[in-house]
């Protein structure tokens, strides 16, 4: 789990560097193109190939659209944001959909899970740091991207479990290349990648594909109540990113707000494992 958000979190930093020089929106279609080949290569190794028609399943297509919307809310945030600061609103993810499943599925979640949301939610405020002059034009695209992951993971619950998650993988990677082409082709004017750039391009699919794959080797490997905890890596990676590369710290505030979007994340991931404990297989 640890490699795998690494993995995610070194591929977002790609983007970025290549988001100062090429546009957003083709930045995110360049690399769909080399996380498609990618994907399709980790399908055919895990001998899934049988299951492909599982990509035009109708709530394989929903969770991907959503994915699709999403990550071009996200790569926008990353584009004009600190990644630390943009990795720490979108995994307010969780949280909003443990809202929505109260709302929209009439799940209850008692006082303790509103609690702990809540309390993540002033972690987000705390990072994007409102003040009298509003919040950065960058910061509703990272909230967007946040509202429709839950939205994602919401239609997900909902996928036959006979489609492989590599398929599932597949079919977003591909809708999100395909809406990201689309976007770039309507609102922005095509700027030709240098070799490094592409070089950065390739390498963001890469570790893309490598996250998904960390993510399936540690549920194959651990419980679910032992693994999902440690999903809120995410932040310290983004931290990390931001320092190392771009020599940037969130401030005391902001590092406060990941602290509580972490802390209260984790402890209603540990909650729902007590609670409802998921066995491995069907965590795959």
């Amino acid at each position: 789990m640890l490699a795998g958000t690494a993995a995610f979190v070194v591929g977002d930093s790609f983007m970025k560097i290549a988001t100062e020089d090429l546009p957003p929106f083709e930045v995110l279609f360049l690399r769909g193109i080399a996380a498609s080949f990618f994907c399709t290569a980790l399908v055919l190794i895990r001998r899934e190939g049988a299951n492909l028609a599982g990509t035009l399943n109708v709530r394989s297509l929903l969770r991907a659209a959503c994915e699709a919307a999403s990550t071009l809310c996200y790569v926008v945030a990353l584009a004009k944001m600190p990644i630390a600061d943009v990795i720490a609103i979108l995994q307010t993810a969780p949280l909003i959909l443990i809202i929505g499943a109260a709302w929209i599925l009439r799940e209850r979640i008692g006082l303790t899970r509103v609690f702990l949301a809540l309390l993540g939610f002033a972690g987000a405020i705390l990072v994007a740091q409102p003040s009298t002059s509003g919040v950065s034009a960058a910061v509703p695209f990272a909230f967007c991207a946040a509202f429709l992951v839950a939205a994602r993971d919401l239609v997900g619950r909902g996928i036959a479990t006979h489609i492989p998650v590599t398929v599932i993988t597949l079919a977003t990677t591909i809708m999100v290349m395909a809406v990201a082409g689309v976007m770039s082709a309507a609102v922005e004017n095509w700027v030709t990648p240098s070799g490094y750039n592409s070089a950065f391009l390739v390498s963001a699919a890469l570790f893309v594909t490598l996250g998904h794959g960390g993510l399936l080797l540690a549920y194959r490997l651990g419980s679910t109540a032992s693994i999902a905890p440690f999903f809120y890596s995410f932040a310290l990676w983004g931290v990390l990113s931001g320092l190392i590369i771009w020599a940037e710290l969130p401030n005391a505030l902001a590092l406060a707000g990941i602290a509580l979007i972490v802390a209260s994340g984790t402890v209603l991931v540990m909650i729902d494992q007590r609670r409802h404990p998921v066995p491995v297989s069907e965590a795959l």
